[in-house]
């Protein structure tokens, strides 16, 4: 999974934090508070986009003004994550060849999150697909505090040395399921 590096690169990576806001918050503060500073936070910030617009036009902005920059997406998966579209629409536009390539991909297991042998099938569809394909990890919230520069660092060399197992092929999801 992480191969330990005994000293890693301090360039400060463009992350873009994918979550749902209304259950995993707490979370994504942790980060803006302890880890922000070693990472360029690309995240969408809370209210920042008017819910009111289209999804289209927030699909649209989300891509360009975030994600498009990115060299990494950091998702974190709680219990209900998989069902958000804005998640799916986020991955999908991570792993899109954009100008600036694509983005590196990592999921985060919560503590919310009810692990089982299965958990591929309760995290988001997009992140299994690339997790199965052998382009993304994914690890568990305190593994990913605790070794954050290293898990950034690798999803970023990811990009390159593992860009032709990126599955990207799945269809967008059109609404939130229930």
């Amino acid at each position: 999974m992480y191969k330990y590096i005994n000293s890693y690169n301090n360039t400060k990576h463009k992350v873009f934090i994918s979550f749902y806001h209304h259950d995993d918050q707490r979370y994504k503060d942790y980060i803006d508070k302890h880890l922000s500073s070693k990472i360029i936070n690309k995240s969408v910030m809370d209210g920042e986009y008017d819910s009111d617009n289209s999804d289209e036009y927030i699909k649209r902005l989300i891509r360009e003004d975030k994600v498009s920059d990115s060299s990494v997406i950091v998702v974190l998966v709680g219990p209900n994550t998989r069902k958000r579209k804005h998640i799916d629409w986020e991955i999908y536009a991570g792993l899109k060849a954009s100008i600036n390539g694509n983005a590196g991909l990592v999921g985060v297991l919560l503590p919310t999150f009810n692990f089982n042998l299965n958990y591929l099938d309760d995290i988001p569809a997009r992140l299994a697909d690339n997790v199965n394909s052998g382009y993304a990890d994914i690890c568990s919230w305190d593994f990913f505090i605790n070794n954050f520069n290293i898990i950034i660092q690798e999803a970023f060399d990811n990009r390159i040395t593992k860009r032709s197992k990126i599955d990207n092929s799945r269809i967008q999801m059109q609404r939130n399921l229930s």
